[in-house]
């Protein structure tokens, strides 16, 4: 006796990628995700691409790992793929500590985010 095997959870025309661990906050990454929802996918490449933040890279990455799995894995065509939903939550935080006067010392916390892309294809 096997297991069912899980189903999918996402609809036939569309895929997905995620990120887990992207240094910055959530904050700042949602900034870039906003500028990306809704666009088709050649056009969000290009808004990632010469976007000035840093972590336009790491979502830019993202967004290509979703393309490959639509083209890849579930046989749907690039040219009508848009951006269907781009969140992004919190992740972990790495908690540091800096030695300051008279022998205090001051936390210093590094935000970690995810993000999740759903690609769709678009009906015509």
């Amino acid at each position: 006796m096997s297991k069912a095997a899980n189903g999918r959870r996402v609809a036939d025309n569309e895929a997905r990628a995620t990120a887990k661990y992207i240094g910055g906050s959530a904050q700042k990454l949602n900034l870039i995700a906003q500028t990306i929802r809704g666009k088709k996918v050649d056009r969000a490449l290009i808004d990632l691409e010469f976007n000035p933040r840093r972590a336009s890279h790491d979502v830019k990455q993202v967004l290509q790992s979703a393309v490959a799995n639509a083209e890849n894995n579930h046989g749907l065509d690039v040219d009508r793929l848009y951006v269907a939903e781009a969140t992004v939550g919190k992740s972990i935080k790495m908690k540091r500590f800096r030695a300051r006067a008279r022998g205090r010392a001051a936390k210093i916390e590094k935000h970690f985010s995810r993000i999740n892309i759903v690609v769709r294809e678009r009906a015509e």
